[in-house]
């Protein structure tokens, strides 16, 4: 067994002999004796279980909040782990952010307060300015049931840009602390084992000792059997360290590796693919973004995943590695049924790759759901589309939420080629679109609705391309 090594609040931490599914939240709780930290959900939705880890970066520490709730123990290896409690300075002072939590009386009951100076930690670490979108971005992956935000706001807006705090200048210092840490490659409690690989080779070879082992991306999706099932999962593969599953590339297309998280990928889908960028933000938080993966939402396959459409609409492809090699196929062969997909027996997602859109073609994507920000969606439309002399030459229209798995409208795309791109051409999309679908009702939305919402989607796409103004659906 080797232990788990990390900084905590700055002090070199060896955690072993704790089953590899605790989580870091219990970890911190009843080991560590750091109560601060809150359970609220356990899911990833409230953020009271928020802290930060810091990771080498340049030969310094770079900050992200994340939730606690949804990660497992060995997850922390090599990071430096900050909670509340390791904010203040030696002499008592509050750190800049908990002194502007205090000016703003920006607390009540305080359940809530220190998820929100760990997400507002990191945010000063970022040094965003206080624009009131990104306040909003940064503080959206916390709850509050008292105080109504604003306060809460203007406490945010105080730290943007502040001024720099100890850990600034402590930052080379711990970041050659972690460096001197030897890595975990191998967890294990009594029947449990948690396996980090370093190479691509490494994760092979270990799916190969340990076929049925689970893999793990950044745990936003099976994070939730340990947190709320309370699952001891025999085995488990983490891709996070393997290097060659984080690379990104934009050279002539988008290739997203493997274990690239959501934030990773950000800045590329904004310069490239905008209307995708803007959907991630809407997945879920920060604390999510900074886990999660595109591969790890791909090969979950839910007939939901909000990723899903837009890389079909794109064309996207998935390249598979194994040790008998690499196949590529597309993204929409990858999906097969409802949460099933081509992966074979030892494969894995070596990287997605996204081709830039030629000239004179436009893609958007758009997503209905109860609450704007972190909720699944009811429907998910996403568009591509290439017009040759005010006429369809080409459309790609793929839903989710629709089927059993993410689809494209084949009768649709079929229908509209050559239509002039109008909405008197569009009057009978509703019964192309009941030609492809026969959603399900549930909960999130009635099949009858389904149908017209995906619909009023690609009106919503003419609409916006024709007019060059996109319409702000969330502010109505």
């Amino acid at each position: 067994m080797t232990a788990v090594r990390f900084l905590l609040n700055g002090q070199p931490c060896s955690a072993e002999g704790v089953p590899p599914t605790t989580t870091v939240l219990d970890w911190l709780r009843t080991r560590a004796h750091l109560t601060g930290t809150k359970e609220g959900c356990a899911e990833g939705d409230c953020g009271a279980c928020t802290i930060v880890l810091g990771r080498r970066v340049n030969g310094s520490l770079q900050y992200r909040a994340v939730n606690s709730c949804l990660m497992m123990l060995p997850q922390v290896d090599n990071c430096a782990l900050l909670t509340v409690e390791g904010l203040a300075a030696a002499d008592g002072t509050l750190h800049p952010v908990q002194q502007a939590m205090v000016d703003a009386d920006a607390t009540q009951c305080g359940f809530c307060t220190p998820g929100f100076v760990m997400a507002m930690f990191a945010f000063h670490h970022g040094g965003e300015p206080a624009d009131d979108t990104l306040i909003h971005d940064a503080l959206a992956g916390n709850l509050c049931r008292c105080t109504g935000y604003r306060s809460i706001v203007e406490a945010c807006r105080r730290v943007a840009f502040g001024p720099a705090d100890r850990f600034v200048g402590e930052g080379a210092a711990m970041a050659e602390a972690l460096s001197a840490l030897p890595p975990c490659t191998d967890y294990r409690t009594g029947a449990q084992t948690f396996l980090m690989p370093r190479s691509l080779d490494e994760l092979l070879a270990a799916m190969a000792q340990m076929p049925d082992a689970l893999l793990l991306g950044g745990g936003t999706d099976l994070g939730l059997r340990v947190s709320k099932d309370r699952e001891p999962l025999p085995a488990v593969i983490s891709t996070q360290a393997v290097a060659e599953l984080r690379q990104i590339s934009d050279d002539g297309a988008l290739e997203l590796g493997g274990a690239v998280t959501y934030t990773e990928a950000l800045p590329y889908l904004d310069q490239h693919f905008p209307s995708f960028a803007a959907l991630v933000r809407r997945i879920g938080s920060r604390q999510i973004r900074n886990l999660g993966t595109i591969a790890g939402n791909l090969a979950t396959a839910s007939p939901i995943g909000d990723s899903l459409p837009c890389l079909i609409a794109l064309d996207a492809t998935v390249t598979l590695a194994s040790r008998a090699g690499e196949r590529s196929l597309p993204v929409e062969e990858f999906i097969t049924g409802y949460r099933k997909t081509s992966l074979a027996p030892g494969e894995v997602i070596a990287s997605i790759r996204i081709p830039f859109l030629a000239a004179g073609r436009e893609f958007a994507v758009y997503k209905l759901s109860k609450r704007f920000d972190q909720d699944i969606s009811t429907v998910i439309g996403a568009f591509r589309l290439q017009r040759l002399a005010g006429k369809v030459g080409e459309l790609r229209a793929a839903f989710g939420g629709m089927a059993a798995r993410s689809m494209r409208a084949a009768s649709l795309e079929a229908a509209i080629t050559g239509r002039p791109w109008t909405p008197a051409w569009l009057s009978d999309i509703d019964a192309l679109l009941a030609r492809d679908f026969t959603p399900i009702g549930d909960h999130r939305g009635g099949a009858d609705y389904r149908l017209r919402a995906a619909a009023g989607l690609l009106r919503r796409f003419q609409l916006e391309t024709t007019s060059g103004t996109a319409m702000r659906v969330d502010a109505l």
